[in-house]
C-alpha cells in the first residue's frame, strides 16, 4: 500500500509524524476573520492582504485535491532530561541573552523544505509526475488548522499544536498535492482545565484560549515587529532577544517533547548561553557571519541591536545587576546613541535611563557605590 510506505520515507527523512487532510477549510474562516479584524495580526499586513485565501488551499494551489502534513521535532539532540528547568533558570540571569530555542540552530525553513521536496520525489518515483507545492511557514497557509485536521496533534489553548507524545516543539510542514488519499482521524484535545499558557504569558499576549493578540507576543515584538517595541511591554520582554518559549516551557505536555534525529538543530555557538554585552558588540559583519543558514538572518542587523539594547536596559534595571555587567553594557549603549538608525537610538536612550536604584554589587558580592 502506498500511505505506509510514504509513512517509511517520512521518518528516513527525519520527520516525526505526517498525515493528510483536504481542502475544505470554511469552518476556520469566521475564526480567522474575527482575528484579523481584531487587529490581532498587527503589522503583519500580509496576513490581512491574503485574507481568506489562507483557509482556501485549492485557492493558493489550484488543482490542490489533498494536504500531506508533516511535523518535526527540534530539540536538539544532546537535550538533558531538566532541560525546561534550564531554560527557566535563564530568565533569572539577565546579563544573558535568550534566543528561542527553535532559533538556535540551522533555518528550519531550510531544512523542512529540502526534506518535504525529497518526500515528494520519492512519491514521484513511485507513482508518476504530480502536481505539488511545498511549504514551510512560507506562504498564507493555515498550518495548525492544517495539522490539527490531519491528526498531528490539537491546538492548545496558547494557539499552538499539541502532541501527547511530544508536546509542541516541533515544525510543521505541507506538501499540497493534486490527487486524493485517505485523510488521517484528528485527535481530540487534551488540554482540559489548564490554563497555564494563558496565566503566565508575560506580556498577557494570549487573551483568552485559542485567541492570540500577536501586538503583545514576545516573538512577534522581537522578530516581526520592525518599529519600536511599546515601553509598556519592555520590562516585560527581559532578556528575550530572539522569540518567546514562555507558553511552551509551562506547558505540562512538553515534559514528552522529543529530541530530534537531525544534527541540524545543535545550537550555534554563540546563540545559547552568551551575555547580551558580547552579542551586542557584534558589528554588522559579525551578524552576518554568525547568523549565516540562520532563521534570525532575516531579522537584520538593525532589529536584533534594537533587541539587544532592550534586553541591556532590562539588565541594568535588574536587581541582579552587577557592577561588571553594567560597566560592560554602558558604554555599548551609549555607542548606539549615535546609531543610523531612530529606533535604535531611542531604544538605547530608553535603556541607559533603567539603571536599578539600588546599589550594584560586584561579582564578589561586595557593594559597589
Amino acid at each position: 500500500m502506498l500511505w505506509p510506505q510514504v509513512q517509511t520515507w517520512a521518518r528516513e527523512l527525519g520527520f516525526s509524524q505526517i498525515g493528510v487532510t483536504g481542502v475544505d477549510l470554511s469552518t476556520a474562516e469566521p475564526g480567522l476573520e474575527a482575528w484579523l479584524a481584531a487587529g490581532f495580526h498587527g503589522s503583519m499586513g500580509y496576513m490581512a492582504a491574503h485574507g481568506l485565501r489562507r483557509a482556501r488551499p485549492a485557492e493558493l494551489v489550484p488543482g490542490t485535491v489533498s494536504v500531506i502534513t508533516a511535523r518535526m521535532d527540534y530539540l536538539p539532540m544532546s537535550t538533558a532530561g531538566d532541560w525546561v528547568a534550564q531554560e527557566n533558570a535563564r530568565a533569572a540571569r539577565p546579563g544573558e541573552a535568550v534566543v528561542s530555542l527553535y532559533a538556535r540552530g540551522r533555518d528550519y525553513h531550510k531544512v523542512l523544505r529540502s526534506r518535504l521536496q525529497k518526500l515528494q520525489e520519492k512519491l514521484a518515483q513511485a507513482i508518476g509526475p504530480f502536481g505539488h507545492r511545498v511549504f514551510t511557514d512560507s506562504a498564507p497557509v493555515l498550518e495548525a488548522e492544517l495539522a490539527q485536521r490531519s491528526g498531528l496533534g490539537w491546538r492548545g489553548k496558547n494557539t499552538l499544536v499539541l502532541q501527547r507524545e511530544a508536546g509542541s516543539m516541533f515544525f510543521l510542514g505541507e506538501l499540497f498535492i493534486d490527487f486524493a488519499l485517505p485523510h488521517s482521524a484528528p485527535l481530540s484535545a487534551h488540554c482540559g482545565q489548564c490554563s497555564a499558557c494563558i496565566d503566565l504569558c508575560p506580556t498577557a499576549a494570549i487573551v483568552g484560549p485559542h485567541r492570540l493578540d500577536a501586538r503583545r507576543c514576545i516573538s512577534y515584538l522581537t522578530i516581526e515587529h520592525e518599529g519600536p517595541i511599546p515601553t509598556e511591554l519592555r520590562a516585560l520582554i527581559g532578556n528575550r532577544i530572539y522569540g518567546c518559549d514562555e507558553c511552551q516551557l509551562v506547558c505540562p505536555w512538553n515534559k514528552y517533547a522529543q529530541r530530534s534525529v537531525l544534527p541540524d538543530f545543535d545550537a550555534r555557538q554563540g546563540l545559547a548561553g552568551s551575555s547580551v554585552a558580547a552579542l551586542l558588540a557584534w558589528d554588522e559583519a559579525e551578524f552576518l557571519r554568525r547568523t549565516e543558514g540562520s532563521a534570525i538572518r532575516r531579522i537584520g542587523h538593525v532589529r536584533w541591536q534594537r533587541n539587544l539594547a532592550l534586553a541591556a536596559g532590562n539588565a541594568l534595571a535588574a536587581p541582579q545587576a552587577t557592577a561588571e555587567e553594567a560597566a560592560q553594557l554602558k558604554p555599548l549603549l551609549q555607542g548606539l546613541l549615535q546609531h543610523p538608525s531612530e529606533v535604535v537610538r531611542e531604544q538605547a536612550a530608553w535603556s541607559l535611563a533603567q539603571t536599578h536604584g539600588g546599589e550594584l554589587k560586584s561579582s564578589a558580592g561586595a557593594e559597589v557605590r
